[in-house]
């Protein structure tokens, strides 16, 4: 690209002006990535990744449309711009829609402080393969494992700028660098599989692939001889691996968007205790390394900490602009936005209040149930949060994990587990989502 993300943006603000818009937004993105796989110790596939994208967002009083592109090309971006006009001309108006207030944009910031690039030279590809076999061969090392399905290393840059005719302009540079094994125990239709992984800022802060190759490893073997558990009423402690779920789906029913279309069964709980007294929700997206800390959304409005639950009651919706604007309210700086897509409102990073017991405790003391360490589907009811999902992990009797299990449902609903559950002390802190494992007394289980 013969031009920056920032030049770019402000072309298409300019073509967007000239094609006769009232306002416009645009944002450019450039990125590079190279990936590595292995398998029986040998390169199974390579792949480098370069490439720009665009994306422009027109207004023509209330009416709005957007347009994209690869190809940055002068006479492209005026092309996308009258494009993008004559869509706008025809497009229904929408009374929520249009650009901040120049007095709510963020005004300064400090980029280096967020500590979103590594300045450290990119890995080469050799290094990239010899971390993809090293952590091969060291989950292929565990006894048991049959074979290894996948080893993978990658490294990527991501600049991405953002700007406004209400006269944002901002932007920013990442980088990330993960590494990843699926190990296969087993084999016919006894066979079972289980995967490790990690993804940073900073190289430096990767796991170490024999770490990873051994635990997908272990993760695979442990499964083995699984079976369906028995049917009946029974605490659920969810993995630390997939604890975050729950508070996903918390986090998608206090969504601006939903609470706006009424299709949220946390939609009369403002004010009102959604968890356990001594739990709290903390959106915080100025944590350093980590992938969803930014100093401003998508829309050019300051980021900012804030409880999202306190003290177990609903504080606040996740709002951008447009859903502020149909709750009359004021935006708390949540948007994000793709190339393709317009505006809409999300969480950066989220921690629950961390417990005072270990994982370990926390098995001891639910006698017989089941721990949760992967699921699959997912039945959620929006409106009043029915919850069903397909899970396996380990049956845990007389406080003691007994055997692994599989083909099975848990069940409740969501308003009366989150007023039950209880955390541990074991969220990996350098995730974005700070999540512990989470014991729920009292879910249906079907099995046998």
């Amino acid at each position: 690209m013969t031009q920056s993300p920032e030049s770019l943006c402000h072309a298409l603000i300019d073509a967007a002006k000239n094609a006769g818009a009232d306002g416009a937004d645009a944002m450019a993105a450039d990125g590079q990535s190279v990936s590595i796989e292995v398998r029986e110790g040998a390169l199974e596939h390579a792949e480098r990744s370069e490439g720009t994208d665009l994306g422009l967002r027109v207004f023509v009083g209330k009416q709005q449309a957007l347009v994209s592109s690869s190809d940055a090309r002068p006479e492209t971006l005026v092309a996308m711009a009258e494009r993008a006009v004559a869509m706008a001309k025809e497009a229904p108006e929408d009374p929520y829609a249009g650009l901040a207030d120049p007095s709510q944009l963020i005004q300064s910031w400090d980029l280096a402080a967020f500590e979103l690039e590594d300045t450290t030279p990119e890995p080469s590809p050799e290094v990239l393969k010899q971390d993809a076999l090293a952590a091969e061969a060291a989950c292929q090392a565990i006894d048991g494992i049959t074979q290894v399905q996948s080893a993978g290393s990658s490294y990527g840059t991501h600049s991405v700028h953002m700007a406004a005719s209400n006269g944002f302009s901002g932007g920013y540079r990442r980088t990330s660098r993960s590494l990843s094994c699926v190990g296969i125990a087993g084999t016919g239709t006894g066979m079972e599989r289980d995967h490790d992984g990690d993804s940073r800022t900073f190289q430096g802060d990767l796991r170490s692939a024999d770490e990873i190759g051994r635990t997908a490893g272990n993760r695979a073997v442990e499964r083995l001889d699984a079976r369906k558990p028995d049917t009946g009423s029974f605490p659920v402690l969810f993995d630390e691996r997939i604890s975050s779920s729950l508070v996903g789906h918390l986090l998608s029913a206090v969504n601006g968007a939903s609470i706006a279309r009424g299709s949220s069964w946390l939609k009369d709980s403002m004010g009102k205790h959604v968890l356990p007294s001594n739990l709290s929700v903390i959106e915080n997206p100025f944590r350093p390394r980590i992938a969803g800390s930014r100093p401003f959304d998508g829309e050019g409005l300051a980021t900012q900490r804030r409880a999202i639950i306190e003290d177990g009651m609903l504080t606040g919706w996740t709002l951008d602009l447009a859903s502020a604007r149909k709750l009359g309210l004021e935006s708390t700086g949540n948007a994000t936005r793709g190339i393709g897509s317009v505006p809409s409102p999300s969480n950066w990073n989220i921690e629950l209040t961390q417990g005072d017991q270990s994982r370990e405790d926390l098995i001891r003391s639910m006698g017989t149930g089941l721990l949760v360490t992967s699921m699959i589907g997912s039945t959620i009811n929006s409106n009043n949060g029915d919850y069903s999902r397909g899970a396996s992990g380990f049956w845990v009797e007389n406080g003691e994990i007994a055997y692994p299990v599989n083909e099975c449902t848990i069940a409740g609903n969501l308003l009366d587990m989150l007023m039950r559950i209880i955390p541990a002390n074991d969220a990996r802190t350098y995730l974005s989502r700070v999540v512990p494992s989470i014991l729920i007394e009292g879910m249906t289980l079907a099995g046998n």
